[in-house]
């Protein structure tokens, strides 16, 4: 086939087939007489792996090692995997139009619902408080509940849907701290400042048990993608008082 029906098979551009020839991850078939190039099923298939692995967010680097890995095999082991590539895209597609539809179907839609529903159910029971560290609270949750691995899930989520539903007095604490944090936004806080200490415990109280780590707790690296968002979108201040919460959970 020809560069364009190539192209078009893989749902690329020829453009995209020239730079990938250009930096060697698609190697140059053989040449008619005429001077076109003349493609085959194998770089077809290569060419797909190329764009699958780029979508899932693969540097062109990491992509030559695994084509690198990949010289040499049977086409139709080649063709096997990339049949079970693309029976995962279908399953992952089919999961998120599932959690789509509930949320289509309602007529009107809140920020909180685009979550899983077991999420939704925690939102729910969150104590309702005002301000800028009650919306950020709602919002972590949010993307916790993106940033979950498949394997930390169940245990995570069954211990938010464990949280007991909250009494007037404990929403009205929560409501306290919260707008404490608020107030130090723009504050000029240092570690040795007596309220990191004093907002510190008073979180770690105010959380439900079955959300405090159990055991030893590992202070958590902050190359962690999580934390290092969830502290990046803190004032310098509250990011104090947050950090101190983590010191006190792992005993230092």
């Amino acid at each position: 086939m020809r560069i364009g029906q190539l192209a078009a098979l893989a749902g690329v551009s020829t453009r995209a087939v020239r730079h990938y020839h250009h930096l060697g991850l698609l190697p140059e078939p053989r040449r008619l007489a005429n001077g076109y190039r003349e493609y085959t099923l194998r770089e077809a298939v290569t060419l797909a792996r190329i764009r699958r692995l780029s979508e899932l967010g693969l540097a062109l680097e990491e992509i030559r090692d695994v084509l690198d890995d990949d010289r040499g095999r049977e086409l139709r082991e080649v063709l096997v995997e990339l049949d079970e590539d693309l029976a995962r895209q279908e399953e992952e597609i089919r999961d998120r139009r599932a959690r789509l539809a509930p949320l289509l179907a309602q007529d009107e839609l809140h920020p909180d619902d685009a979550v899983s529903p077991d999420m939704a159910t925690v939102l729910g029971r969150l104590p309702q408080a005002e301000g800028e560290m009650a919306q950020r609270d709602r919002e972590w949750l949010a993307l916790l509940d993106t940033t979950l691995a498949d394997r930390d899930r169940p245990d995570v989520i069954a211990s938010l849907l464990s949280m007991p539903e909250p009494d007037a007095d404990h929403a009205a604490r929560v409501q306290e701290v919260f707008s404490e944090l608020d107030a130090l936004a723009d504050a000029d806080l240092d570690e040795d400042d007596p309220r990191v200490d004093e907002l510190a415990r008073r979180l770690i109280e105010l959380t439900p048990s079955a959300l405090l780590p159990a055991g030893e707790f590992r202070i958590p690296e902050e190359s962690d993608a999580f934390i290092r968002a969830f502290l990046a979108d803190l004032p310098p201040a509250q990011s104090v008082v947050v950090r101190r919460v983590i010191a006190l959970l792992a005993g230092s």
